[in-house]
């Protein structure tokens, strides 16, 4: 077998798996008052994974935060800035918070899945601008692959946002195997040519 052919059938395999990768995306998000547009002082900080899982049209929403100078009033996604990982963006998600959401604490966490399907999951006004719950659900997905999400929690000290941080996808493990297990079979020919 020459290299060009073995290189060909190597990308075409690639290629032909990518769509079979991404049925699952995971962002994590840090959150600080440095990251909120304008940016403030706070303390506060937390951490989240969100993952949409398109199979099952959900997003789960795990988060943590502590150190708030004032007490949680709101939670939610904002969704689409024109720019990645800068600017403000309207609410994406259920407002006034999220169901369940712990408000009136400085520190708290949150564990939810929503079902992506229901119009209950996103702010009317969001999905009215994307045109249906379908379009709302990629829209805010494309969102996150861009930059153009963030996760924001409103305290009664910083009622525009104490805490914030943009989502940020996290690599898929079986994406680097299959392209590692590519690379090995190409280096391993080419050392035999």
């Amino acid at each position: 077998m020459k290299l060009k052919p073995m290189l060909a059938t190597t990308l075409l395999g690639l290629s032909l798996s990518a769509p079979a990768w991404a049925h699952t995306y995971v962002f994590d998000v840090i959150l600080s008052g440095l990251a909120e547009s304008p940016p403030n002082a706070s303390p506060g900080s937390g951490v989240a994974t969100v993952t949409f899982d398109m199979d099952l049209a959900t997003l789960r929403l795990q988060t943590s935060f502590s150190g708030l100078t004032g007490t949680t009033t709101a939670a939610h996604i904002h969704c689409c800035t024109a720019a990645a990982n800068a600017g403000n963006a309207g609410v994406a998600t259920t407002t006034p918070s999220f169901p369940g959401f712990p408000t009136g604490v400085s520190a708290g966490s949150y564990d939810h899945t929503f079902d992506l399907t229901q119009a209950s999951s996103y702010n009317a006004a969001f999905v009215t601008a994307q045109g249906g719950v379908a379009n709302a659900m990629n829209a805010l997905l494309a969102g996150a692959q861009n930059g153009k999400a963030y996760l924001n929690l409103h305290s009664n000290t910083f009622p525009g946002g104490e805490i914030r941080g943009f989502l940020q996808a996290v690599p898929e493990p079986s994406s680097y195997g299959l392209m590692g297990l590519g690379l090995a079979l190409l280096a391993w020919r080419l050392r035999r040519a």
